[in-house]
């Protein structure tokens, strides 16, 4: 029972270090843009990070992604030490790119972590839904292209539109704008992200009620209300509190991005997310938002884009799965057998 609580305690605390990682996804150009002070953009998008429980449970219904992280590893090798060694491993991660600045993927850090836990403790590949994960990591290079197509046409489609307005009226018009366009992509962050922690204390209750513990659940389906509320109100806390490092690379290393772009960026990582959010796929909004700017950017110029800053994360972004993985395969070799 002790390993059980633990491990919800571990879920909760990631979902506070993936908000404040991630609040740069929803807030970075509206502040580099200026359109809120850093102070008001977190309290702003924390706002509809929560928001966006009441849609999931309310509107949408059901909570797709955190099934679809549930089941990634059979169910037959869901252990308490495993999520135990995955958890962790996916903290530990994510602090250090936290601390170097790098928009890594929250995440695919939890399903490398879990993954990679429950290969090492299986002895064999074939703990994982081996389906499920190629989806998943298609999606490292699918969610960022996704919204950098998007984002391009929409910037083209603003700028035809806006060609014969005057300049200085369309850049207050836009401002505004960007209060809904973040709005917007910060609903589709709390949608996205708080639902794979879901998925992973789902899967510690089924395991729990595999040995007869209490709190344990016989299927996913009934996962208490306590669960999403506190996922959804966890992600919310850590976006207050602000990733003001990652948010210096999103909104000003990537590309200069003036108010129009930053409305085109967020909308269309907003897109891409609903799309995703359907289909029951979980992408990392990071690389969502960043491909999105990406786009902007290069409407204007393709110098305009940092592409050695761009380099940089992509080569992290491929490293998030396999170091996590491996990570928790380590920490579940020494720990995970005496749990």
């Amino acid at each position: 029972m002790g390993l059980l609580i633990t491990i919800i305690i571990l879920c909760f605390l990631f979902d506070y270090v993936n908000g404040f990682h991630d609040a740069a996804n929803s807030i970075a150009t509206i502040v580099s843009t200026k359109v809120l002070t850093p102070f008001r953009a977190v309290i702003w998008a924390a706002s509809f990070n929560l928001v966006a429980f009441f849609i999931a449970k309310y509107i949408i219904g059901e909570f797709g992604i955190a099934n679809t992280v549930c089941k990634t590893v059979l169910p037959e090798f869901v252990t308490l030490p495993v999520i135990f060694s995955g958890v962790v491993a996916a903290i530990i991660w994510n602090l250090a790119t936290w601390w170097l600045g790098i928009p890594s993927s929250s995440s695919h850090t939890l399903i490398g972590g879990f993954a990679g836990a429950a290969i090492m403790s299986a002895g064999t590949f074939s703990a994982v839904h081996v389906n499920t994960i190629i989806i998943i990591v298609a999606f490292i290079f699918l969610a960022p292209f996704i919204g950098m197509v998007i984002s391009s046409l929409l910037t083209i489609l603003i700028q035809y539109i806006c060609k014969k307005f005057n300049p200085h009226h369309a850049n207050r018009v836009f401002r505004k704008l960007q209060l809904c366009s973040s709005a917007m992509f910060a609903i589709g962050f709390g949608l996205n992200d708080s639902q794979k922690v879901m998925g992973i204390i789902g899967a510690a209750l089924i395991a729990a009620h595999a040995k007869g513990l209490p709190l344990g659940i016989a299927a996913f389906s009934d996962i208490p209300d306590w669960v999403p509320l506190t996922c959804f109100t966890c992600i919310a806390l850590g976006t207050m509190t602000g990733g003001w490092k990652i948010v210096k690379t999103m909104g000003s290393k990537i590309t200069k991005v003036t108010a129009l772009e930053g409305v085109a960026a967020e909308t269309a990582g907003a897109i891409t997310l609903y799309l995703t959010d359907y289909l029951k796929i979980p992408v990392s909004t990071t690389h969502t938002i960043t491909g999105a700017i990406i786009g902007v950017g290069a409407v204007k110029r393709l110098s305009a884009v940092r592409w050695g800053v761009t380099r940089s994360l992509m080569i992290a972004w491929i490293l998030t799965i396999p170091v996590s993985a491996t990570l928790a395969a380590i920490i579940f070799y020494f720990f995970g057998s005496n749990m």
